[in-house]
């Protein structure tokens, strides 16, 4: 599987941006897709997943309510849709694709994941 990340960019703070992850193959559907970020001199860190068959989701703390994941299996992408951003949401993110065990944590684990896309950077002014 390749992932390609796109729609980053600068925005102010209270605004709005809607990432892109195109997936090549044909089992996209099979994938739990994922949402990472890396902000400046720290760790990459957990933001969302959309899980595979069922489409549950889930977010770290600090962007649920904010954050939205989506997937469409019909064009092999997974969108993350950010509003109300904040300047600590500054960092390049990254989509990824898996197959956790379902009863397995990993799904917010790097090591949950096999793929991850190129990256895509978020700048949020203040």
């Amino acid at each position: 599987v390749q992932l390609q990340a796109s729609g980053g960019g600068l925005v102010q703070a209270g605004g709005s941006l809607r990432l892109s992850c195109a997936a090549s193959g044909r089992t996209f559907e099979n994938y739990d897709m994922a949402w990472f970020r890396q902000a400046p001199g720290k760790l990459r860190s957990f933001v969302a997943v959309i899980r595979r068959i069922v489409g549950r989701t889930y977010y770290g703390d600090s962007v649920e309510g904010r954050f939205t994941i989506s997937r469409d299996n019909d064009k092999n992408t997974v969108y993350l849709q950010m509003n109300g951003l904040k300047p600590e949401d500054t960092a390049v993110y990254y989509c990824a694709a898996g197959t956790s065990p379902w009863s397995s944590p990993d799904y917010y684990r790097d090591r949950g994941y096999d793929y991850w896309g190129q990256g895509t950077l978020v700048t949020v002014s203040s």
